[in-house]
């Protein structure tokens, strides 16, 4: 997994981050969703595209000077964190977290 952040050409405000989910993360996967505090956590809001490799990717731009917190929805049923998030905090529904990048 891995977090890429860009400066967004000719808008100093937003940055534009790359999410992906490995094929070893992803296993199987036929569909898997970006949901956080970006999409007002919309399971369908973001669909992340199939690489030829099997992994999962999509492009997000953000408000810089945010944390973000946001989770990986596999096949609709399955959560998983990005592993190499920049922090994950603790959600109110008990023992799970939520990954968070910081823009």
């Amino acid at each position: 997994m891995s977090l890429k952040k860009q400066n967004v050409k000719g808008k100093s405000s937003l940055c534009r981050v790359t999410f992906s989910l490995p094929k070893g993360a992803a296993k199987s996967a036929k569909k898997v969703t970006i949901v956080g505090d970006f999409n007002n956590w919309d399971t369908h809001a973001t669909p992340m595209k199939k690489q030829k490799d099997g992994s999962f990717s999509v492009s997000i731009n953000l408000e810089k000077g945010r944390e973000y917190q946001f989770r990986y929805l596999i096949d609709g049923k399955t959560w998983e964190n990005d592993w190499v998030a920049d922090k994950y905090v603790a959600t109110v529904y008990g023992g799970a977290e939520n990954s968070v990048v910081v823009v």
